[in-house]
């Protein structure tokens, strides 16, 4: 094949938050984009629906090696994005066998096909700041020992320790980017981050009365998950397979989330957020915060987006989506 051609990356997970930023970027770049999904009766590609006619499509499916295998060797991309998982910390609890099915092994099904068809394929995978849950130190970094608290967070430390396991074992350029909570307009509703911003926006527009929460105590590293898809297409673009920890490097409690969220819409949060604890984990993560020195001295990113501009971006997007919604229904 000629040296000019464009380079081939495939997406797991391509229909999700960080895939479809990361398919744009990627587009951007000048790369062949592939989508590995599974072939299902219904699709659901609403976030990369704007460059469907872009990217390419090819049926696999993390919990069958062989689709796998088949998919790797059709496409022989030069770069692999594994982002596909279980990813909701809470259904990890209730499908801790599933969760483990793909989030873990799924991981070495995806290194397996690389190992026998092409082991110069570069190979990204998404770790998880879930891994440290009960964190041993403050902040974190890529050698703070890992604790998850969860069925997800542990699923997350199989797939990053079996990805440096291959790295070592098989000389493959194969990296785990360790990222910290990443928000968007595009995250899913089931998510505490996208749960307030809709909620405030339906409160604000008389379409719901309260919001119910469970820990506001709780602490995370929130940033924008285009930023952080950036990071990890730089993380194959190195020299030398390396694991980085992507973050802000700054905390902020679910509660200062949800101030910011209704004082963009001139409300009082206290007013309507109730706190429930139906919604409390099984095993709390407390305290989450990293350190991404380490990427921006040798990838030299840096977050560009601010966790207040963050909310505010997020409330925006689902203020308009439902002024939307309700003019179409005033309509009909």
């Amino acid at each position: 094949m000629a040296s000019d051609s464009p380079r081939r990356a495939m997406i797991t997970g391509i229909t999700g938050q960080d895939g479809s930023y990361l398919a744009e970027l990627l587009l951007d770049e000048g790369y062949d984009v592939y989508g590995m999904v599974r072939r299902t009766s219904t699709e659901t590609i609403e976030r990369v629906n704007h460059i469907k006619e872009r990217l390419n499509f090819v049926a696999a499916d993390l919990t069958d090696q062989t689709s796998v295998i088949d998919a790797v060797n059709d496409v022989r991309p030069h770069e692999i994005y594994n982002l596909a998982a279980q990813s909701f910390v809470p259904t990890s609890w209730k499908q801790p066998i599933f969760t483990g099915n793909v989030t873990a092994l799924g991981v070495t099904r995806m290194l397996e096909a690389v190992r026998m068809v092409d082991k110069s394929i570069k190979f990204y995978q998404a770790s998880s700041s879930e891994m440290f849950g009960d964190v041993r130190e403050t902040p974190q970094t890529e050698l703070t020992p890992l604790y998850p608290r969860s069925p997800y967070g542990v699923a997350k430390c199989y797939g990053h320790y079996i990805t440096i396991n291959y790295r070592e074992s098989y000389d493959m350029f194969a990296v785990s980017g360790i990222l910290f909570n990443h928000e968007s307009p595009r995250r899913g509703l089931e998510f505490v981050t996208r749960k307030i911003t809709n909620a405030v926006a339906r409160i604000k527009l008389g379409l719901q009365d309260e919001l119910r929460l469970g820990n506001l105590d709780a602490k995370r590293d929130w940033g924008f998950a285009l930023d952080y898809v950036r990071a990890q297409w730089l993380m194959l673009q190195q020299d030398d397979p390396e694991d980085f920890v992507i973050s802000s490097g700054e905390t902020h409690s679910v509660r200062e989330f949800c101030r910011i969220a209704f004082e963009h819409v001139g409300l009082d949060w206290e007013k309507y957020v109730v706190v429930d604890p139906k919604f409390y984990r099984p095993a709390e993560v407390k305290l989450l915060l990293g350190d991404c020195s380490k990427a921006r001295e040798k990838l030299g990113w840096i977050p560009e987006t601010s966790f207040a501009a963050l909310v505010q971006m997020m409330v925006d997007a689902d203020m308009l989506r439902h002024k939307a919604e309700l003019a179409v229904s005033q309509k009909s």
